[in-house]
């Protein structure tokens, strides 16, 4: 266990006792979030993607070192394990270089050698590859040759010996892992078509790429291509430096037995070792690049996840569509539905007059005063005839809202049992109304895959990619808080601590008890013990408690400390309630954050965290970041011209570039080389999903429905 913590120390440049700290934390039960939050001192304020990042690597060298002991005893088992076998495995420093080691004592299936073996070859295949001086394969092979044993003649003894030593050179863990190292420095990758057809993989007909340069999509989207046999792909080494190197490994001198080893090499290289390492480097470019993926589908889930509330409004949302029309629904502030319709606005201007009428007086009637549009089928449609309908309606305005995964969430179990009265497709526009009102509590009712802002993400690995954005979606939750009383049980079941179980008994406690009015409620909940609560507990908030702390970030076992840091500052929580503790840092910074923690019995981070709660008691940490775009009119694809100067809101962010809204009914795409002035590796370096941007226009194909923006060529106000 000391390695494993003084191996996580050196790779997250964290000192070793934090790290410890950490690790003992997790095998307690603690779950990431609460880490982050309410340990702050035990680990140095470390945030949750480091935290996450230790607990995944936690998780491989646990596994490795599990897998090096089992490796060992079956090793042992055959009584062939050596001090210097053993410590080989021990020094290994990936699964992947303790399987390399293995591999000459793993049960295979049989094989050219070992049928060589059956027939008593492999000591003439020892003396060959001992190379001594004066001796001839022809002559040595003569000994061997039995009938009976199926070795007719010493061509047939020799063949079987090199047989054996192309083998024992493939299961060679030094020679695997030097020719792996050359094909990952100098190989390349190439692709051809697989057949005379154009198709999206066309840069990819003839395409060769070195690996160390190779881009995370290229090598997503060659893989599709040849899954859906577009391409044919192959990785490529010079074959005179990956022999030369294998025959500096093994050929000793110039004899006729060096000759020998010589050829056996070649075979063993062509047949057994290259196309071994082909398999091998194939599967960890796909690795590396699936990671990379799912690293940046991440990046991008959490800011969308995030955007800010556009909260206590009347909000119409439009589902729009051709067949079956554009869906309407409209809820209150808090999200109750309070009307649905359906209009039928591209059936011609008849039908296009008779929606605005019919919206127009739902607006008034409801009070609305904004309308999230969904960005599917016919949202340009439906954009135009709401800003033709806002027009007679001041004080109306709209918002694009990506629709990704409404369509799930509408025919799941889930809104089936939320809205048993509406049709599937009525319940897509509640869904998109709620977005534009509180993203983050609608969106978690959805699987984060359907939300669409990664790139090849049905073809990563499923269990990596759902544990990674689920990571995420409990972050998002968690950073904000969840009122205990309004919240859905798929929004609970994302706070730390709780269950899909105990998520659900929440709800039914207070369906059957009325709101909860403080958090120690919380322990009357069936299955919700000790050790959920003090998970769970500070993350949710009651708004309806005349304990002013339990709307707080403030956690339970820090209130005695919240209280005595007030005395001592000449407050009561009766001042927080009123607003009137806007002093509260500047006194604690005169009297010294160091004293007055230790005078409290808690750690400088918590006197900090407890002090901000303080001053804003039920505060929505989203409420910080830049509101989103909301308009009032609209421009077409034909309005753009190069050199427009716009504003908009990053959708998506991917290798090569970032996607924008900037209200026309096509993203634009800003390419990696038009994000900034300086290189960067990864346009996350510098913008996120939901950050509102300027760009300025590039190109416009409308018969190709391409935009090109840059935000670099922006021109200085």
């Amino acid at each position: 266990m000391t390695d494993i913590i003084t191996t996580l120390a050196r790779e997250l440049k964290q000192p070793e006792q934090y790290v410890r700290n950490v690790v003992q934390l997790l095998d307690e039960g603690n779950t990431i979030p609460f880490i982050a939050r309410y340990r702050k001192e035990l680990h140095g304020s470390m945030d949750d993607t480091t935290l996450r990042t230790l607990a995944d690597r936690l998780t491989y060298l646990r596994n490795l070192a599990q897998r090096k002991e089992e490796v060992k005893n079956a090793v042992a088992g055959q009584e062939k394990l050596t001090d210097e076998l053993a410590a080989a495995i021990d020094a290994a420093k990936t699964l992947a270089e303790v399987e390399d080691l293995y591999r000459p004592y793993k049960q295979k299936r049989r094989t050219r050698a070992t049928m060589a073996k059956e027939k008593g070859l492999e000591p003439l295949a020892l003396a060959i590859f001992a190379q001594e001086k004066g001796n001839d394969p022809a002559a040595l092979a003569v000994d061997y040759i039995d009938p009976e044993k199926g070795v007719e003649t010493a061509e047939d003894a020799l063949a079987g010996a090199s047989d054996i030593i192309a083998e024992m050179l493939s299961d060679d863990a030094a020679i695997r892992k030097e020719l792996r190292q050359l094909i990952g420095r100098k190989g390349t990758l190439r692709t051809v078509a697989a057949r005379e057809e154009d198709s999206v993989y066309r840069l990819y007909y003839d395409f060769e790429q070195a690996i160390p340069k190779l881009a995370g999509h290229q090598i997503l989207a060659i893989n599709r291509g040849e899954k859906e046999e577009f391409l044919k792909a192959s990785v490529a080494i010079d074959r005179s430096w990956a022999l030369g190197l294998l025959w500096n490994r093994c050929v000793k001198g110039n004899s006729p037995c060096a000759a020998f080893v010589q050829t056996a090499a070649e075979d063993a290289y062509d047949r057994l070792i290259f196309p071994s390492l082909e398999r091998e480097t194939r599967s960890g470019l796909t690795d590396t690049a699936a990671e990379g993926a799912i690293r940046n589908f991440a990046l991008n889930l959490k800011p969308l996840l995030m955007q800010p509330p556009v909260k206590g409004h009347v909000t119409m949302g439009l589902d729009p569509g051709y067949a079956h029309g554009c869906k309407v629904a409209v809820i209150d502030g808090t999200g109750k539905v309070l009307d649905t319709a359906v209009v039928y606005p591209t059936y011609g201007q008849r039908q296009k007059d008779e929606a605005i009428r019919k919206l127009s007086a739902m607006i008034r009637r409801h009070g609305v005063t904004h309308i999230a549009i969904g960005n599917g089928t016919a949202s340009r449609e439906t954009e135009q005839m709401a800003v033709e309908m806002i027009r007679d309606l001041p004080g109306v305005s709209y918002m694009i809202v990506n629709e990704a995964g409404a369509s799930v969430y509408s025919a799941s179990k889930l809104a089936a049992e939320e809205f048993p009265e509406y049709d599937v497709n009525l319940r897509s526009a509640v869904s998109i109304a709620r977005r534009m009102q509180d993203p983050l509590a609608e969106l978690v009712k959805i699987d984060p895959k359907a939300i669409g802002v990664g790139q090849y993400q049905h073809d990563m690995p499923q269990k990596r990619l759902d544990e990674t954005l689920a990571g995420v979606v409990e972050d998002c939750v968690n950073a904000v808080g969840v009122d205990v009383n309004t919240a859905s049980p798929s929004l609970l079941g994302r706070v730390s601590g709780l269950t899909a179980a105990t998520a659900r008994n929440i709800v039914k406690y207070r369906e059957e008890n009325g709101a909860f009015t403080t958090r120690k409620q919380l322990l009357k909940v069936p299955k919700l013990g000790p050790k959920a609560f003090e998970q769970c507990a500070g993350f949710l908030r009651v708004p309806e408690s005349k304990a002013i702390l339990d709307n707080t970030g403030v956690h339970p076992e820090s209130y005695g400390a919240a209280g005595e840091l007030l005395t001592l500052c000449g407050y009561t929580l009766s001042d927080v309630a009123a607003g009137e503790i806007a002093l509260l840092e500047q006194k604690v910074k005169l009297l010294g954050e160091e004293k007055v923690a230790a005078k409290l019995g808690i750690g400088v981070p918590t006197l900090r965290d407890v002090v901000k709660e303080l001053l804003k008691p039920g505060r929505d940490v989203r409420d910080d970041l830049p509101a989103p775009i909301l308009r009032t009119d609209v421009l077409d694809m034909k309005d753009l011209k190069p050199g427009m100067v716009l504003s908009g809101t990053v959708r998506n962010v991917v290798d090569f570039g970032v996607f924008v809204d900037i209200g026309v009914h096509q993203d634009g795409l800003v390419h990696i080389s038009q994000v900034c002035n300086k290189f960067i590796r990864h346009p996350s370096e510098v913008v996120s999903v939901g950050d509102v941007v300027k760009v300025v226009v590039l190109d416009v194909d409308e018969k190709k429905h391409r935009i090109s923006l840059s935000m670099k060529q922006v021109p200085k106000s």
